[in-house]
């Protein structure tokens, strides 16, 4: 699956959104939100005027498509997939969108940012109920539990991630054993509960989709 390898800071500029791409640079003053850096392309103030309802939309999708590591196809397919399940498109869309392994392994702070995390997973380092998962769209179902590799618990890129457990704890739908680096899926995620992703308007991304 095509990812982006571009730099991520700019991608954070275009959306005038700190999309936590970065781990601890994103919390620093080196990110570029905290230091009011205008956004990516030769003019920005001409591209500052008022926006129109189908950029406002679509600006909506990028923020949330970005946060997540996700190409357009694969974003494409999130949507449909959350429009055939019951209750609202948006809140489904979101909780598919938490409910992959690389989101998860995030989650559970055996990384700093998602695009570690999905690395992570590429490189077979997590276990899904004992068994190796090298797929980050893997939907994680409630009860399962998320290891990382016993190769790997004694890495200093892992200890290090862990450590903002301390700080800030995990999501309230995961549970987490941090001297065995192991997690649960305690229940489904509740969108009043992806609490980064409040200033999301996942309906403005239901109504460019269905145009």
């Amino acid at each position: 699956m095509a990812r982006y390898i571009g730099p991520k800071c700019r991608l954070c500029r275009a959306e005038n959104k700190r999309l936590f791409l970065k781990g601890d640079k994103c919390k620093s003053d080196k990110c570029p939100i905290n230091r009011k850096r205008p956004a990516p392309g030769k003019d920005p103030k001409a591209r500052a005027k008022k926006q129109s309802d189908y950029a406002v939309q679509l600006r909506e999708k990028q923020k949330l498509k970005r946060s997540y590591g996700l190409m357009e196809k694969q974003f494409r397919l999130t949507f449909e997939k959350a429009q055939r399940l019951p209750g609202k498109t948006g809140e489904n869309l979101i909780i598919l969108l938490e409910r992959r392994l690389d989101n998860i392994a995030y989650r559970l702070r055996f990384a700093s940012s998602r695009p570690q995390a999905r690395q992570l997973v590429l490189h077979g380092h997590v276990l899904v109920n004992g068994k190796r998962v090298n797929v980050p769209s893997f939907q994680v179902k409630p009860g399962d539990t998320v290891t990382v590799h016993s190769s790997y618990k004694t890495n200093k890129v892992l200890l290090g991630a862990l450590a903002e457990y301390e700080r800030s704890g995990v999501a309230p739908w995961l549970s987490l054993d941090v001297d065995k680096a192991e997690g649960k899926l305690t229940a489904l995620p509740q969108r009043q509960d992806v609490t980064d992703m409040a200033d999301i308007r996942e309906q403005l991304v239901v109504e460019l989709y269905s145009k």
